[in-house]
């Protein structure tokens, strides 16, 4: 049997997507040592929203994180997820912005590039991809997996050689949403192997039930990497267990080269670590949303279409949403669900529901994405929309960076002005975050107080509970 390499992302993705990415890097070092004396292949330990949440909410230097890790982690692999041109932000960046924090975030030990694109649109990973070449690191190069007419394995191996033509190391299979099937890990797996030959990577979400079926699948066609989570962290909207899947593994005759009883040292502390978080946990989000399989809609985007209904007092409406939402994904070239398309698409869809008619109010993200500022959508926007949208202006062809100035040199400037110490890094921090960037380098934030626990021991009778502005009605009896 082969061996199959156990990519963890506790350290990222586990806590990005149960505890709304607020693990404190007080809480992350020191098990650090253990953990990489375990076998684990590689560690995902940065990128994502962990920046953003680093500055913002826990008043930490993201930079200074990254270093600390890179310190204590001397075994394995260490990476990071990046959002292609918009890298850990939410817009486009120009080139020299993106290039500047490539080659910074090399520079401080980083070994693998996972980059991606909410569209898939290549051209948009290209300086991203690049930059990283030239710095020696490895390139993740990665497909967003998502359902539609026009998402055929067909049009999955046509990105994957784009992506090849790149120069990649490795191809990651990115299932966002949980919607990829045993069948269809098997059968894309499979064909990628055949038609590019690069290491395929799999990377499932918890969401739907399905993940741990589809990795076993998966690895069965040839993937040489799997992502997983320590089982604290793991499924629900995660991933799933890294303890499960390597004894799964094992016991199937795959070499994994981890060691089970590290792993179980290291659960230990996690379950401290969750025990400690449990005020950031959303009960909802640690079990599977079969809602997924119905409607193809993430979990986190089905939960912000309730709490937008809500905000209206229009819950009622929720049937009426996600019948909108296809119609909406569909004439807008049938986007990948995810950040920032999958928000996009669902707020368009809550406005054509309640303002009584289909885009009588466009926002301003509908227009860019209608316009090109995105990139190019798998297939075309629909002409009567484009119309609707656009009016007589015409979309864009170019690569959107192209439209961009360099910015790097006037944030700096911009910082030295203001008397703030314009290091690479700090520059890095107030172009990717003007606000929330420059009140962290000015010691303006402070770090988030933990969330109340609600302990319900000695209470009975039912109650309202509010969580990431929803409501939930809790009923306690004691037996």
């Amino acid at each position: 049997m082969s061996k199959v390499r156990i990519v963890d992302l506790t350290l990222r993705d586990g806590h990005q997507s149960l505890l709304a990415t607020r693990l404190r890097m007080r809480d992350i070092l020191p098990i650090l040592e253990t953990f990489d004396s375990s076998g684990i292949y590689c560690f995902e330990v940065w990128g994502g929203a962990t920046f953003d949440a680093c500055h913002r909410f826990l008043n930490e230097n993201p930079w200074d994180r990254l270093r600390e890790i890179r310190k204590r982690i001397k075994n394995a692999q260490i990476s990071m997820l990046l959002r292609g041109q918009n890298l850990v932000g939410y817009r486009h960046y120009p080139d020299d912005i993106v290039i500047k924090f490539v080659e910074k975030t090399a520079e401080y030990g980083m070994d693998i590039f996972r980059i991606f694109d909410a569209l898939n649109d290549v051209r948009n990973l290209e300086v991203s991809i690049k930059t990283a070449k030239k710095c020696n690191a490895h390139v993740q190069g990665t497909i967003c997996y998502t359902i539609s007419p026009v998402h055929t394995i067909e049009k999955y191996v046509e990105i994957a050689n784009e992506l090849a033509e790149l120069e990649v190391d490795s191809i990651c299979l990115k299932d966002m949403a949980g919607l990829l099937t045993p069948k269809m890990a098997y059968e894309l797996v499979k064909t990628l192997k055949k038609e590019v030959g690069l290491p395929i990577d799999v990377h499932s979400h918890y969401t739907s039930g399905m993940a741990s079926m589809s990795l076993l699948k998966a690895v069965e066609a040839g993937a040489e990497m799997i992502d997983t989570c320590m089982s604290p962290l793991s499924m629900g909207t995660s991933h799933p267990p890294t303890e499960s899947m390597v004894y799964a593994l094992e016991d199937l005759g795959y070499k994994t080269g981890v060691d089970m009883d590290i792993l179980l040292e290291v659960r230990k502390y996690f379950i401290e670590i969750r025990e400690k978080y449990a005020g950031y946990l959303n009960p909802l989000s640690t079990i599977p949303d079969t809602n997924v399989l119905v409607y193809q809609i993430p979990g986190g985007m089905f939960s912000n279409l309730i709490a937008q209904l809500k905000e209206q007092n229009a819950l009622d409406k929720l049937p009426d949403v996600l019948k909108e939402v296809p119609k909406v994904r569909e004439e807008l070239g049938y986007v990948p669900l995810v950040t920032p398309t999958s928000q996009i698409v669902g707020v368009q869809a809550v406005l054509n529901v309640l303002t009584g008619g289909r885009y009588k109010v466009i926002p301003k993200e509908t227009r860019d994405l209608v316009k090109g500022m995105y990139g190019r959508t798998p297939a075309p926007i629909k002409e009567e929309i484009m119309k609707i949208v656009l009016g007589d202006e015409k979309p864009i062809e170019c690569r959107p960076a192209d439209l961009l100035e360099p910015e790097f040199e006037k944030y700096k400037k911009e910082l030295e002005d203001m008397g703030i110490e314009a290091t690479d890094e700090n520059v890095l921090i107030y172009a990717l975050f003007p606000q929330t960037g420059l009140q962290f380098l000015k010691g303006e934030l402070e770090e988030e107080p933990f969330p109340a626990v609600v302990n319900f021991e000695n209470v009975e009778g039912e109650f309202q509970v509010e969580f990431e502005g929803s409501i939930y009605n809790v009923k306690v009896k004691h037996i």
